[in-house]
Order: structure tokens, then C-alpha cells, then sequence
């Protein structure tokens, strides 16, 4: 990917899904209806969303189908199997370096997964932490390859209406703050 080895992005969203893992399984069952940093959203809520995600990005591949999660469905099952068919995906260089069309453009598909995927995972993973009381560090590497398209990407990213405005950062802010700020997010 742009100079990158291959194995970046699959590495890099393997650590991601581990983080939201974690969060998801810690918030499981009683933690499904907390508040969450996203506005009308609940953790339920979010890991739904991030399951949608990814079965939308799994539909760009070959013989695939995104459906979205369904109101009965185990999320912590869903999650599991979602993110391990990701996974293969992306160790698999037929499947990662696949030219896909997507709504941004003709791309690979492991490119839409560094951008789309790894950073609205990793966001919510914040959310998901913010929301239940736990650990909301971030992986530093994750954060700032984030950060070095989002940034610059600007306004654009707001367009959808997916994020709020920004918030200004602390002087002193480290990267995971200044990207929180920058997606709306009091951190």
C-alpha cells in the first residue's frame, strides 16, 4: 500500500480489532445500553454500527454479501466471525490487493480497509471504553496513521454528517487527543 509492506495493514487492523474486541466483550449484555460519546447512541449501538461497517467493506470482495447485523443477533458472535473473515481477507493477497469500486473511487481493498475500516474501529473502540469505564488508550501506531489522512481530509470528513465539529485540543494535546478533538469528541 503506497510503500507500505502488505503486511502493515493487516497487522495494523488486527491490533485494532483486538483493542475493540476487548471493549466489546467487557461491555457485553449489562453494558449494552450505556450512553455513549456518539449522540442517540448506545455501546449496542455502536458495535452494530461497526459490524455494519465491515460487512459492507467484506461485500466490495468477490461471492460476498453485507447484511446488516439483525436485532436478535449475538453482536459478540457476529463481531468475532466478521472480524476473522477480515482478517483472512487481508492475509490473503488475491483478496487484500483486489481493485474494488467503491463509493471514494476505484481502490485496493485493503486501502479502503486502512482508511474506512481501521479508523472508524478504532474510534469507536475509544467510544466503547468512554462509555463503560475502561482503558482508553489507543495503539499510538493506529492513531497516527489515522491522524495523517484524516487531518489533512479536513471538512470532507464532515460532509456525511458522520462527525461533529471539532473541538480544540488542549496545547499540550498527544495525537489520540488531537484526533478525538478533531472527530467532535471531548476527550
Amino acid at each position: 500500500m503506497n510503500g507500505v509492506p502488505d503486511s502493515e495493514v493487516a497487522d495494523r487492523y488486527s491490533t485494532i480489532a483486538s483493542g475493540f474486541s476487548a471493549r466489546v466483550e467487557a461491555a457485553a449484555g449489562d453494558g449494552w445500553p450505556s450512553p455513549t460519546p456518539c449522540a442517540e447512541w448506545t455501546t449496542r449501538d455502536i458495535v452494530e454500527h461497526v459490524i455494519g461497517v465491515h460487512r459492507r467493506v467484506l461485500g466490495y470482495l468477490p461471492g460476498a454479501e453485507a447484511d446488516a447485523p439483525g436485532p436478535d443477533e449475538d453482536l459478540v458472535a457476529a463481531w468475532n466471525a466478521d472480524t476473522a473473515a477480515l482478517q483472512a481477507a487481508l492475509r490473503d493477497p488475491a483478496l487484500a490487493h483486489n481493485v474494488i469500486t467503491t463509493p471514494f473511487g476505484e481502490m485496493r481493498f485493503e486501502d479502503l480497509v486502512s482508511r474506512m475500516v481501521c479508523s472508524d474501529t478504532l474510534v469507536h473502540t475509544w467510544d466503547l471504553a468512554r462509555a463503560t469505564g475502561q482503558d482508553e488508550r489507543l495503539d499510538p501506531h493506529a492513531v497516527e496513521v489515522a491522524w495523517t489522512w484524516m487531518e489533512p481530509a479536513g471538512d470532507r470528513l464532515r460532509q456525511s454528517g458522520a462527525f461533529g465539529p471539532a473541538v480544540t485540543p488542549p496545547p499540550d494535546a498527544d495525537t489520540q487527543t488531537r484526533l478525538l478533538c478533531f472527530l467532535g469528541r471531548a476527550a
